[in-house]
């Protein structure tokens, strides 16, 4: 089978396995062994997908696999079926049988799109199509169960592991960096499962919203003006089930809650 007709086929399964909810085991075909094979796939996807495009989740790649993949980012996209403003009843929803976990993050949306010409972005020439910074929770879902321990190019290859944004309070002063600093807690079912700041982050949380604009224009995705950009866990990728409590603690600038349920067919 061809490169092509493998990424299509993987695509395939994914968008089948998502729309029917169902979990399965083993990945669908020869797995993707780099970042640009990975985005092959996902874009067969992306071309079949039946929803709109609300943002993209960028998920941060640690050393030693960072120096490996030759990137310490990935991408993938979240869809306008998913994303909902938080409140005291938010539902997170995940693949049972499947992977599911929560991540507390700096959601950042796209208020100006880039000019035609530009293909790389500074920290402050990104930081310029930014127009709100609000807190946020990630669902990272997927209805292949072993996508988070496979590695980066596999859960590029699904989306990015995404299943849904759940959208906070704005941060008024975002521009100061001062949000960088707060330590944000989680917290499922009460108990605390991690900690940590966005200063932690390699070029920060702004880093993310560079590599993205520069990752979607390299792949020829058009940006447009309202997206949201997830831009990485700040405490970490927590597993969670359904029926729990979660919690994301962000200090000052608010505190979020959800309940974990199973995605329904769709």
């Amino acid at each position: 089978m061809s490169a092509s007709s493998m990424a299509q086929m993987i695509a395939t399964h994914f968008l089948a396995m998502r729309k029917a909810a169902t979990g399965f085991d083993d990945y669908p075909g020869d797995a993707p062994t780099t970042l640009e094979e990975a985005y092959v796939i996902q874009d067969a996807a992306l071309t079949r997908a039946p929803d709109a495009i609300a943002g993209w989740k960028v998920g941060r790649i640690l050393p030693p696999l960072a120096d490996r993949y030759g990137c310490d980012r990935l991408a993938g996209p979240i869809f306008t079926p998913t994303v909902f403003p938080a409140s005291d009843q938010s539902k997170g929803l995940i693949f049972a049988n499947g992977f599911g976990a929560v991540e507390a993050e700096y959601l950042f949306r796209i208020g100006t799109v880039p000019r035609p010409d530009q293909i790389s972005f500074t920290l402050e020439e990104a930081a310029d199509h930014i127009d709100a910074v609000h807190i946020g929770i990630e669902i990272a879902s997927s209805p292949f169960a072993g996508i988070n321990a496979m590695g980066p190019a596999v859960t590029i290859s699904d989306f990015g592991n995404n299943n849904g944004l759940l959208i906070g309070p704005a941060i008024p002063d975002w521009r100061s960096g001062a949000y960088a600093d707060q330590r944000v807690t989680t917290r499922i079912d009460g108990v605390e499962v991690g900690s940590g700041t966005a200063a932690a982050f390699s070029r920060g949380a702004i880093g993310s919203v560079s590599f993205l604009l520069e990752n979607l224009i390299a792949r020829g995705i058009a940006i447009q003006p309202g997206w949201w950009i997830s831009t990485g866990a700040v405490t970490g990728v927590h597993p969670v089930r359904a029926g729990q409590a979660v919690e994301t603690d962000f200090g000052p600038l608010g505190t979020l809650h959800c309940t974990i349920e199973a995605q329904p067919p769709r």
